[in-house]
């Protein structure tokens, strides 16, 4: 996918429980994310790192809120979190990749969970 052949993102809601945010696309897709999901995916070097051996598996975040969505320039948002966690920049490439392919990122953070003896619970 291309910059220009990128959705471009028409609607940006986070619930009224603060649990999700849902965002929609101007080619009909619309995905639903869980803060937990979001929290544990975040694009930051906490949870990424600076190179894949410094991947970080959070545990505990199941009941995260979000608390503001930040923009950041055209191209991105900051998600400002209740554990006050709010250093990722979503990008809209990456909300495209977390709704379309929740296996690669959900299923994988619930195996590392399991393997690491970790709950999505505190």
């Amino acid at each position: 996918m291309t910059e220009e052949s990128t959705p471009w993102p028409t609607e940006l809601r986070v619930s009224n429980d603060r649990k999700s945010l849902s965002i929609a696309f101007d080619n009909g897709e619309r995905h639903e994310l869980s803060a937990e999901y979001l929290r544990v995916c975040s694009p930051s070097a906490e949870v990424k790192g600076h190179a894949p051996s410094q991947k970080k598996t959070i545990p505990g975040k199941r009941n995260v809120e979000i608390m503001k969505v930040e923009p950041v320039g055209n191209y991105a948002v900051r998600i400002h979190f209740d554990d006050m966690h709010n250093s990722g920049i979503f990008s809209w490439r990456y909300f495209l990749d977390l709704g379309q392919q929740p296996e690669k990122h959900w299923g994988v953070y619930l195996e590392e969970l399991h393997q690491k003896g970790l709950s999505r619970d505190i």
